[in-house]
């Protein structure tokens, strides 16, 4: 598939099933990720794959690190992170692991990261790969990077759920570049 194609056909697979991503074709999904504009070369991208019984590992860290920031949950929301990992064969956590200090901000650095997961998703589509990139709570809580072995500047960017897409997946927007624009105020 072409990359305009990819473009314009990428859309989000809710619904994801086995087989996850081979060996091959996670190399290829990570290579077009690293691939992504970088101001200052500093490469803040860092990806943690999570498969097979790690999936139920990682729901427990989930609900117990989100627990720990907000200790009122209820056990529902706390069963419910147990079984997200469990939505797809494979995921990816994806975290910028940010200079501070650095001529390049933070900001950008963490945009070079959502870059990256943008060139990863449109690699997933191109090669007929299923793929779902989620934030919500967990993505904002601190006993998660911390337990994840990160810094409390460090962000998480995302979970990019992977698999093969079942069940009728969305239709691509039919949206024109027209409705977005703006005209730069009069002064």
């Amino acid at each position: 598939m072409d990359m305009e194609t990819a473009i314009r056909e990428r859309v989000s697979c809710p619904r994801l099933d086995g087989p996850a991503p081979t060996a091959d074709e996670l190399e290829q999904l990570l290579a077009a990720a690293i691939r992504a504009p970088d101001h200052g070369l500093l490469r803040p991208w860092r990806f943690i794959v999570i498969q097979g019984e790690e999936r139920v590992r990682f729901g427990e860290m989930l609900a117990q690190c989100c627990r720990e920031d907000q200790p009122d949950l209820s056990e529902a929301q706390c069963e419910k992170l147990r079984q997200a990992p469990l939505r797809a064969p494979m995921m990816l956590i994806v975290l910028a692991e940010v200079t501070t200090g650095h001529r390049v901000s933070v900001i950008d650095q963490i945009m070079a990261c959502a870059a990256a997961v943008q060139n990863l998703l449109l690699c997933a589509h191109s090669i007929g790969v299923g793929a779902m990139w989620r934030t919500g709570a967990p993505a904002l809580s601190p006993s998660l990077k911390t337990r994840l072995g990160f810094c409390a500047e460090d962000e998480i960017v995302g979970f990019v759920y992977l698999g093969t897409p079942c069940g009728n997946g969305k239709e691509p927007s039919v949206d024109t570049p027209a409705s977005y624009m703006r005209t730069l105020p009069d002064a």
